[in-house]
């Protein structure tokens, strides 16, 4: 929950293929069209769950990614937590930096995600990883 706000909208992604992937981009997108974000924005936060919810079936196999979406008399935010439970960040601040892989990969993903949307939070342990992706707009 943000500052004890409960979610308007609430959104549950299982990812356990990349058929996965494409509904979570897609369900992203939707919601941030919904709300008036503009193109880019629903495209930035689109790209954004794509390569964190890629991650999943990378490094963990399965998981999931939620979505909510919050409202105040101010804001419109919609947040997706992307969340699995592989091996989990050995080191999440080296993890944020780019160039860096624990794997195979050009090490873009979790920094690139990070310049594509508002906020980007990390908590992980093995046995549970959370992201946290987060974009927000002024209501008109």
């Amino acid at each position: 929950m943000m500052n004890g706000m409960s979610p308007e909208v609430s959104e549950h992604v299982p990812i356990c293929s990349t058929k996965d992937i494409v509904t979570a981009r897609q369900k992203g997108r939707e919601l941030a069209h919904c709300f008036k974000f503009s193109k880019g924005e629903q495209t930035r936060f689109a790209t954004a769950i794509s390569e964190l919810t890629r991650n999943i079936l990378t490094y963990a196999d399965t998981g999931s990614c939620q979505f909510y979406v919050y409202t105040d008399k101010n804001y419109h935010t919609i947040m997706a937590k992307i969340i699995d439970h592989g091996p989990g960040i050995e080191n999440p601040k080296l993890a944020m930096t780019d160039g860096y892989s624990s794997g195979n990969g050009l090490g873009l993903g979790l920094p690139g995600a990070k310049r594509l949307v508002h906020e980007l939070s990390i908590k992980s342990e093995p046995g549970l990883t959370q992201i946290e992706i987060t974009i927000r707009q002024k209501k008109y």
